[in-house]
């Protein structure tokens, strides 16, 4: 497999959720949970896959970083053969539409994207939730190429394995990516920086930050065991960990 980070860069994020780019000029006088913000692209040899689709941060001229970043592997949006959403906040989702003069579209368009149904019943309950941008979400879930997910694990192939594990999010779901001896798992933001390994603590940020780090010592066990490699979407300076 080959893995690309897709950092969009190191942001600041208030209680409004509000994201405010990082830079060697603001970087120690901007408050606010610095986080940095990396989907990544996974190629195996059946698929392209995207695991979370970012802020869609866009640079000077007016092109999204990740965008930038596909241009610069030559991969083309339209190779993207699965986008997989471990859950719905404003961050994770962003890139999955482009805005156009005539409304919007899907950015890969011959992706199929696979939501969690009932995280979408979560976001819809919650509308004052900042977490979540409701513009984007409602764009996204018109989208012709949606495969609605239900249960609570199984395979989405032979090689990409999913389960719902809650923690961050009610029904957040992670992933493995299996290939020739190989195993990829992207915990999303219930493991999002290497530091929540070092420090086993519950969030108050997460919905049930128990849970979480009961999760993160169990797959840091079963990582360890079987020589995974963690993808890490916030964590500052490092995006894959290998145990």
């Amino acid at each position: 497999m080959k893995i690309i980070p897709l950092k969009e860069g190191i942001f600041s994020t208030n209680k409004t959720k509000d994201f405010t780019l990082l830079t060697k000029e603001n970087f120690d006088t901007v408050k606010g949970i610095k986080m940095s913000v990396t989907p990544f692209l996974i190629v195996t040899e059946k698929d392209i896959i995207l695991l979370d689709a970012g802020i869609g941060w866009k640079n000077e001229n007016g092109k999204t970083m990740i965008s930038e970043i596909l241009e610069k592997e030559n991969i083309h949006p339209n190779q993207i053969t699965k986008v997989l959403l471990s859950h719905l906040h404003k961050d994770h989702i962003e890139t999955t539409i482009t805005r156009t003069e005539n409304g919007f579209e899907a950015t890969f368009p011959n992706a199929e994207i696979y939501i969690q149904k009932r995280e979408l019943g979560f976001a819809m309950e919650n509308q004052g939730n900042y977490s979540f941008d409701f513009d984007t979400l409602e764009k996204l879930i018109e989208l012709d190429n949606i495969v609605w997910m239900d249960d609570d694990k199984g395979n989405i192939t032979d090689e990409i394995l999913y389960e719902v594990v809650g923690g961050h999010t009610p029904f957040m779901q992670v992933f493995w990516i299996k290939e020739n001896n190989e195993t990829v798992f992207y915990g999303a933001d219930d493991l999002p920086q290497e530091q929540y390994l070092k420090y086993h603590l519950a969030y108050k940020s997460d919905f049930d930050g128990r849970k979480a780090m009961e999760l993160r010592i169990k797959w840091q066990k079963e990582a360890i065991e079987n020589h995974w490699k963690v993808l890490l979407y916030h964590d500052l300076d490092k995006a894959v960990l290998e145990l």
